[in-house]
């Protein structure tokens, strides 16, 4: 709760080798907080004037990450995280009413850039993705950027769109 995020301690913190799993977290928590979007790829550097003109700290609120970090240990027997191909596991899964989705896939449909990059592993059949997630019997939350084709393919799959921040997610009807 003490660190203070200037780039001098940001630097500090990021550059020290982790030596347990909490260092590492910590390493990953500050990166996420004080870099462009919370982008944690290579390439990706240090907010300079942050939000409404904050600085590096303006996404730093300490109080609330550890309420959100409190809350997630909460209920932490209820998350998995599964590195894997979520092809297989939206299909192995599909029937599951009580599995409720987030899907981020790297923004590369519809001719964007951006998923290619910012992430090691970018490349995806969207179309694909849409299809599976068609089947899916559980709630989820997909997000992508604003563009037509987006929309389009959404509504081909009768899902439910929302324009948030120029991001869209995309919902089960």
């Amino acid at each position: 709760m003490g660190f203070q995020p200037s780039l001098d301690n940001v630097q500090a913190v990021l550059t020290e080798p982790p030596h347990s799993r909490r260092e590492q977290a910590f390493q990953t928590i500050v990166k996420n907080r004080t870099f462009h979007g919370g982008i944690l790829a290579p390439g990706s550097a240090p907010i300079k004037h942050g939000e409404n003109g904050k600085g590096i700290g303006s996404r730093w609120y300490a109080a609330t990450l550890a309420r959100r970090i409190r809350d997630i240990a909460a209920i932490r027997q209820r998350i998995t995280f599964i590195e894997g191909d979520a092809f297989d596991l939206l299909r192995a899964n599909a029937t599951r009413r009580s599995t409720a989705w987030f899907i981020d896939p790297p923004y590369t449909a519809a001719g964007k850039k951006a998923g290619s990059r910012l992430y090691t592993h970018f490349e995806l059949d969207h179309d694909r993705l849409f299809d599976l997630t068609a089947q899916l019997a559980g709630d989820f939350l997909m997000t992508y950027d604003h563009a037509d084709e987006i929309v389009q393919m959404a509504r081909l799959h009768g899902f439910e769109t929302a324009l948030v921040a120029m991001t869209i997610r995309i919902m089960p009807l």
